[in-house]
């Protein structure tokens, strides 16, 4: 256990020269946060709670960078609390035990209350989350927990409910922009005291880079000032050190996508990817399907979704989709990476592009409905095979008609289970080539529907007997 290591150090050693510029820059106060206006802004209950010290446990989740971090510095520097800190990396049940005793005996002699603050909680497994209980439950400690991950699977049922879940977006530009500013300005704890020359257009770009983490902007710029000033150094004619928009693309390359396989990011982008190709946006589905597969994303995966969406999505409307996300799949497992990213994106956009149904998705779910909930009724006679006598004398295949053997192959039998004769699970739409399907099953049922109505009886002619063709007219009757 590390007690307030994260935050004990006094503000001249935590703006040495050789700490990372992203910490030294860290703001101290409220006055200096940038971002997350919603949550902590001037008289927002957060910011509240922690200037007035009443703060309750809380869960602050969001991407890296976003400044969970430094909102734990900030409550450690204006409570009056005992604050604690641990990454859930370094510690155990052990360390955990250890603060919840120390925060129930200072409790019980009236000495501060304790916030606790678990950065990283999601690495915690059940039986260390659970360790928090007692005490939160209690009113020992007011436990801030930190987290990238999706607080509602990563976060115990138990420990999630008694916590309010504070949701940290991503950083806007013009946010980025103005932490760089600020770095570059500052003579104390930034670059203000360096020679240097940024241009705009340089610090534009890195704002975009970073991609609403201002962790990775202030690494970023603070490698490309130093990339600048030793060019400068390098040069014949040394003079005033430049970031020029050449130099800051040098510095970031390649960006890394924040993506995780595992986690909630994974799923949002899979369901974006399909959302998008169901509302036939090519577009969106193109960007999406490039966004999963540059930040690593199994292409197999990808594929068998686009297997799957081909036939829940689009179905008979347009039966080649599912051939053209088969063949997808096949070459990429054929060709490989990176090669068959075209293979997907062509499918991507072939899917997008294709008429909608999802009558073949929902045809499916009726009928499992009625095969879970009905009784499992035996297969009708007639629709059995009959290779053996004995089953010839039970009656199996009695009454079945061969389909080819009929005008149109259409016979005039049932082939559902008696009690749910009549019942229409497939519904084609007029989208696509089920309007045909549609108009040919329209067109089975009338034929079926003409050959089971009775054959009209002949019409009936009264019975002449002997005695009617007498002109006296019939014979009377006589009695006995």
């Amino acid at each position: 256990m590390t007690t307030g290591s994260l935050f004990d150090e006094p503000p001249a050693q935590a703006a040495a020269t050789t700490a990372p510029l992203a910490d030294r820059m860290r703001p101290t106060g409220f006055d200096e946060l940038v971002g997350q206006d919603t949550l902590l802004g001037r008289g927002r209950p957060l910011r509240h709670a922690i200037e007035r010290d009443t703060l309750q446990s809380i869960i602050l989740w969001g991407p890296p960078g976003t400044g969970k971090t430094t909102l734990a510095r900030l409550i450690a520097s204006v409570t009056k609390s005992r604050f604690v800190a641990f990454s859930a990396v370094l510690s155990g049940i052990k360390e955990i035990r250890a603060v919840m005793a120390a925060a129930e005996d200072g409790r019980r002699l009236g000495d501060r209350r304790t916030i606790l603050f678990v950065d990283e909680i999601h690495r915690f497994n059940k039986a260390q989350q659970d360790a928090f209980l007692p005490s939160v439950e209690a009113g020992d400690i007011a436990l801030i927990g930190a987290t990238t991950e999706n607080p509602s699977f990563e976060v115990n049922a138990a420990l999630l409910s008694r916590s309010q879940v504070y949701v940290l977006q991503p950083l806007a530009e013009a946010d980025i922009a103005t932490i760089l500013t600020r770095a570059l300005t500052d003579g104390t704890r930034g670059l203000g005291k360096q020679d240097l020359q940024v241009d705009p257009e340089a610090l534009a770009a890195i704002a975009r880079h970073a991609n609403g983490d201002a962790r990775i902007a202030l690494n970023l710029l603070e490698l490309g000032t130093a990339a600048a000033v030793a060019r400068t150094a390098e040069a014949d004619e040394p003079g005033r050190a430049r970031l020029d928009l050449a130099l800051a693309a040098e510095t970031m390359q390649r960006r890394a996508l924040v993506y995780d396989k595992d986690g909630e990011e994974h799923f949002n982008l899979i369901s974006a990817l399909h959302k998008s190709m169901r509302n036939s946006d090519p577009d969106a589905a193109i960007y999406w399907l490039a966004r999963m597969i540059e930040a690593g994303e199994d292409p197999l995966y990808v594929a068998r979704r686009l297997v799957r969406f081909a036939s829940e999505d689009i179905g008979n409307a347009d039966p080649q989709a599912l051939t053209v996300a088969v063949a997808a799949k096949e070459a990429v497992h054929f060709v490989g990476m990176p090669e068959g990213n075209t293979a997907l994106a062509q499918a991507a956009l072939y899917l997008a592009s294709a008429p909608k149904s999802n009558a073949v998705y929902t045809a499916y779910g009726r009928a499992a409905t009625d095969a879970h909930r009905d009784v499992a009724e035996p297969v009708p006679l007639h629709l059995r095979n009959a290779p053996t006598r004995l089953m010839r004398q039970l009656d199996y295949g009695k009454g079945y008609r061969y389909a080819h053997d009929e005008p149109e192959t259409v016979a005039a039998i049932d082939c559902l289970p008696p009690s749910l004769r009549g019942r229409q699970y497939y519904v084609p739409t007029t989208r696509g080539f089920e309007k045909t399907l549609a108009r040919r099953l329209a067109a089975w049922q009338r034929i079926k529907a003409h050959r089971r109505r009775p054959a009209p009886s002949p019409p009936s002619e009264p019975v002449v007997t002997p005695s009617d063709k007498s002109p006296r007219g019939p014979a009377r009757r006589t009695e006995d």
